[in-house]
């Protein structure tokens, strides 16, 4: 089984028939760089290295693809690569991290073939690295000089939420969308709460691990 057939069984067993997975790719997850799966399970989307996103329907055809662009277009398309997607939590919007210091956020509606429209985009300082989009208008994501960063996209702003000194590896939300996890270069792991939700449970620094998480 190549490894994107691995990571979709992972994610979504039931949904994705292993074999037509590998048939899309037969040279295995080499050719992709990131994928995200709709909270409504509706859609996934698959981000090549060619900079294309690919949306398959929930039976693991490809329904629709659209291609991302360059930051500043004088750089051309191969001056970033894709490096993570998040879907809005009710699936019509995409957001897209990339390498040449730039969020994207891309309207994809909710018909198939609906044309696609950038709503938002957020210039950075450094590389993003992570993304996730736990809340409405509340994309959090990683930059390769070590802040974790949230985006508004009802004001079309973004600030940090917390600076470290290594590269932010991995981001997760905890299932309420209230608080997330953030992974770095040097192992350390680090939590955050929009709202603790009476828990009581301690935020920043929380462990270190012996390899990047």
């Amino acid at each position: 089984m190549c490894k994107l057939g691995k990571a979709i069984h992972v994610a979504k067993t039931e949904s994705i028939p292993l074999e037509t997975a590998s048939t899309r790719f037969p040279d295995g997850a080499a050719k992709v760089t990131c994928m995200a799966w709709a909270p409504n399970s509706a859609r996934f989307a698959v981000c090549t290295v060619d900079r294309v996103v690919l949306l398959y329907d929930e039976q693991g055809e490809r329904r629709d693809k659209f291609s991302t662009k360059a930051a500043d277009p004088k750089y051309g398309k191969k001056s970033y690569t894709v490096k993570a997607l998040a879907f809005l939590p009710d699936s019509t919007k995409i957001a897209i991290a990339q390498t040449d210091d730039i969020i994207y956020v891309y309207k994809i509606g909710e018909e198939w073939g609906d044309k696609k429209v950038i709503s938002n985009k957020f210039v950075q300082t450094s590389a993003l690295t992570c993304l996730i989009w736990p809340a409405d208008h509340a994309i959090v994501f990683g930059l390769a000089e070590g802040k974790v960063r949230i985006a508004n996209t009802k004001t079309n702003k973004s600030s940090t939420v917390y600076a470290t000194e290594s590269y932010v590896v991995s981001l997760t939300s905890n299932v309420s969308a209230k608080g997330f996890m953030s992974g770095h270069a040097d192992g350390t792991v680090v939590r955050y709460f929009f709202d603790d939700e009476g828990s009581g449970e301690s935020q920043g620094k929380i462990f270190t691990h012996p390899c990047p998480p």
